[in-house]
């Protein structure tokens, strides 16, 4: 079976718009997660569009998963390479999004 023929397969179990937070690694709907993108020019940075260019790495909007995501550096994984400070601190001060 060719690659092509397995795609059908792979979307099967996965649900439009649903993608895995890399903290917890639990699927959810893109509305619930915040978005970090590595761009081809080589800056990381929270894409507020959830659409920019570039590979992403998806987070749950609550203060557990994006403390995980920080604590363990989990962007480095993600993205295969060292990930400024800064980047975590930008993901850190981004609001939950079902603060009151």
């Amino acid at each position: 079976m060719k690659w092509q023929d397995k795609t059908h397969l792979a979307m099967a179990n996965n649900e439009k718009n649903q993608r895995r937070c890399i903290a917890c690694k639990q699927h959810a709907d893109k509305s619930e997660m915040i978005r970090i993108v590595s761009s081809k020019s080589g800056g990381v940075f929270v894409d507020e569009t959830k659409s920019s260019d570039g590979r992403g790495a998806w987070v749950h909007d609550t203060k557990e998963c994006k403390a995980l995501a920080v604590k363990k550096r989990l962007l480095n994984a993600a993205f295969k390479r060292q990930i400024d400070q800064s980047v975590y601190e930008s993901l850190s001060s981004v609001e939950d999004e079902n603060d009151d």
